[in-house]
């Protein structure tokens, strides 16, 4: 099977290096010294990695032939592709290969349908799950778990517990609303705790006699 692990960005240096953009969860596996990955569009590879190093919280790749600036630059966009044997799984059982969940059913915690994974999405700070709903839309779901407590391979089920407004706009409307409230309520006690306590009590012995000793002494210098 066929799987996309990266796509190449910018080049960075003048020795051939590039940036790239990390679509695996075993990069050390897919994208050591050494890996043969095929690419789309196909007659930019195979592409064989050289070395492989992460500088300021990126990963830099030099590529077999690879030599220069201009060389890297042209490699830009290029998805990399590693060949992945269906039925190999990941060392650590809380992790998955974006083709384990590619499809599968997604449903909150009380059973309500949401719809199906359509893809994985690996971003620098954490990865997303898209997810195709039966009206043709699509929503991202965060994917941790806090918000997707279980995956069920064997019954091809993912599920999930979001936040309130993060499958639908109204529920965090009625929640932003909610906290608006309670907010404004404890504003306003505190503020007229303040103005009857210490608020009136600092305007009227320490602001009042700051502000009239400041304004009078500038007035005198300047007449």
């Amino acid at each position: 099977m066929q799987l996309v692990v990266a796509r190449i960005g910018r080049a960075h240096g003048i020795k051939g290096e590039v940036t790239v953009e990390v679509r695996t969860d075993e990069p050390e596996l897919r994208l050591g010294p050494g890996a043969v990955l095929t690419t789309e569009p196909a007659s930019a590879g195979p592409l064989t990695i050289e070395t492989g190093r992460v500088h300021s919280g990126r990963l830099l790749l030099r590529f077999e032939g690879v030599r220069d600036r201009s060389a890297a630059e042209a490699l830009r966009n290029i998805l990399l592709i590693a060949e992945v044997d269906p039925e190999e799984l990941p060392e650590d059982p809380e992790e998955f290969y974006d083709h384990q969940l590619i499809d599968i059913d997604v449903v909150t915690v009380d059973g309500t349908e949401v719809g199906r994974i359509s893809e994985i999405s690996h971003l620098p700070y954490q990865d997303l799950l898209i997810v195709k709903r039966p009206d043709g839309g699509e929503v991202m779901i965060p994917f941790v778990s806090e918000f997707v407590p279980e995956i069920d391979l064997e019954a091809q089920r993912a599920v999930i517990d979001p936040p309130p407004g993060l499958l639908d706009e109204a529920e965090a409307e009625i929640a932003g609303s909610r906290k608006e409230e309670t907010a404004g309520g404890r504003k306003d006690e505190t503020a007229d705790s303040r103005t009857g306590e210490t608020g009136g009590s600092r305007t009227g012995e320490t602001g009042g006699s700051r502000k009239g000793d400041t304004a009078s002494g500038h007035e005198d210098e300047s007449s």
